[in-house]
């Protein structure tokens, strides 16, 4: 891997950075064609249904290209037809005699195909040019593919002392004004955002995205309320939204209740029950089969407890503001049955930092290898 395959596959994942949150259920790629040096043409994919990566860039040049020309795409061409003809036909098409590629398709069903297919036609491929930064980019849509369900995050926002709430519930506010912009850019990334009822009775919560001065795209957003309890003016419930809000219920709430809450733009998803509140390893199923590849989980306490003793929670973004609560009678990130022993509690690996204002923000992923017998464990 030289300096210049560095360097153009960083373009290219910088284009696909365009598409997150807007190409699901597909992938977010983007392309550069590069002729001497110096990239002639670009391009992302920008939603789905829409021309691909590649086909974009290859447009700026009418189709052609010269044999000389490389392309860097940091996802493998795909090789068959969906919403749009494949990928590799448009570049045997072009003239191109070399492509470059960061990460092969990770659907076990075409996986190779395309690089395959190219190389038998005599165009020179390349692969595994930062692969792990396209892996990480693509995240969602990997386990999406591979399993069905939404790649889950979870964000926190915590004093010091590991509260995140105090008594009474009141929240606003435990970090900054930057933390809270990010946040807002997380939600404009990401399919939908899931919090309990608890949260919306609280805080009573718009859960959309704001970018700046401007409105961005919003979530799907998902309220577990298994009795329905959510007040009838919650902002979820009556916003002017491009997206929907989605009710996850248990299946005994009374049609009068149901029919109260009625109206456009708020759909009902009746979910099984366990332990007497809905089951969120089915709704998560449920989520994966409405085509959501991300899903962020808001809160509140019981919520996250309950995802992480499901081991249902992928990724952490957790939130540490200069605050002390000093006592404990507050809220804290996660409530519920712990382990026993602290070697059995839930490691976060691939740590990362990043200072927002005088916040501290902490991600990394989970590693459950050592929470033996805990999925059995809810109480939500």
């Amino acid at each position: 891997m030289n300096e210049l395959d560095i360097r153009f596959m960083k373009e290219a994942l910088r284009l696909a950075k365009k598409g997150l949150g807007r190409t699901s259920p597909n992938p977010a790629v983007g392309a550069v064609i590069v002729r001497k040096g110096h990239i002639i043409a670009s391009g992302c994919h920008k939603k789905a249904g829409g021309d691909h990566a590649e086909v974009e860039a290859l447009s700026m040049l009418s189709g052609k290209a010269e044999a000389s020309d490389t392309m860097y795409v940091n996802l493998e061409p795909c090789n068959h037809y969906g919403r749009t003809p494949p990928c590799t036909m448009a570049i045997l098409k072009s003239g191109l005699k070399k492509v470059v590629i960061g990460m092969l398709d990770p659907n076990p069903g075409v996986r190779g195909g395309g690089a395959e297919f190219l190389l038998k036609k005599g165009i020179e491929i390349k692969s595994g040019v930062l692969e792990s930064e396209c892996r990480r980019l693509n995240e969602a849509f990997i386990k999406y593919i591979i399993t069905g369900r939404p790649f889950v995050i979870a964000k926190s926002a915590l004093t010091m002392d590991g509260w995140s709430a105090t008594s009474t519930g009141h929240s606003k506010w435990v970090t900054g004004d930057q933390s809270r912009n990010f946040v807002h850019r997380l939600r404009n990334s990401v399919d939908g955002v899931l919090v309990g009822v608890g949260t919306i009775i609280a805080d009573n919560p718009s859960l959309t995205a704001r970018i700046g001065n401007r409105r961005g795209r919003d979530p799907i957003r998902i309220i577990v309320d298994t009795h329905l309890r959510i007040p009838q003016d919650a902002k979820v419930l009556n916003l002017d939204s491009d997206s929907i809000t989605l009710l996850a219920t248990g299946k005994d709430v009374k049609p009068g209740l149901l029919k109260k809450i009625e109206r456009e733009r708020v759909s009902i998803v009746r979910c099984p029950i366990k332990d007497g509140k809905v089951d969120l390893n089915s709704l998560m199923i449920e989520l994966g089969r409405r085509s959501m590849t991300s899903l962020m989980v808001e809160g509140g306490s019981s919520i996250m407890g309950s995802m992480i003793r499901e081991m249902l929670i992928d990724k952490f973004y957790i939130f540490k503001a200069p605050r002390i609560f000093g006592g404990d009678d507050g809220f804290p990130m996660a409530r519920g049955e712990g382990p026993v022993m602290m070697d059995k509690s839930l490691m976060i690996r691939d740590i990362r930092t990043r200072r927002f204002g005088d916040d501290i923000l902490v991600t990394g992923y989970a590693d459950y290898s050592l929470l033996h017998g805990m999925a059995e464990k809810t109480c939500i």
